[in-house]
């Protein structure tokens, strides 16, 4: 199961990427915000990253306005790896080298189209495996 969350700033384009996740048949848990009132990007990312940690998801969409807020919230949860991505390049070499497993995006910064073919490539890339990959993961977690 994935995980998602956003703030009023990603509203728009985390319901965009809920209904492409239905038409993919991915099972997903929105955690909110469920309107586009003015909210806490903090409560969001942090709910999502606990339960990417916990392994109730196994991994997770976050969208704030640039995407940076709620990025840097997931990664005080230990064991989250949140990547901000703007391109499919980075989406795809955070999960083959860092095997990130929540992908931060920017609902002010990246177009609706560009976004779906962020999240695909983000979701249907596995993590390489290679030992200098793991090793390095290793020293992030510490």
């Amino acid at each position: 199961m994935l995980g998602i969350g956003s703030d009023h700033g990603g509203f728009q384009l985390k319901q965009a990427i809920m209904a492409h996740l239905r038409q993919r048949g991915i099972e997903y848990k929105d955690f909110g915000t469920y309107t586009e009132a003015s909210c806490d990007y903090p409560e969001y990312g942090r709910a999502v990253a606990l339960a990417v940690a916990a392994g109730e998801c196994d991994r997770g969409i976050l969208i704030c306005g640039t995407g940076i807020g709620i990025s840097i919230t997931a990664n005080k949860v230990p064991g989250i790896r949140a990547a901000l991505c703007s391109d499919c390049f980075s989406a795809e070499a955070t999960r083959l080298h860092n095997d990130a497993n929540i992908l931060a995006l920017g609902g002010r910064v990246v177009g609706e189209g560009l976004a779906l073919k962020i999240v695909d490539t983000f979701l249907d890339t596995p993590f390489s495996g290679e030992e200098r990959h793991a090793r390095r993961i290793a020293k992030i977690e510490g």
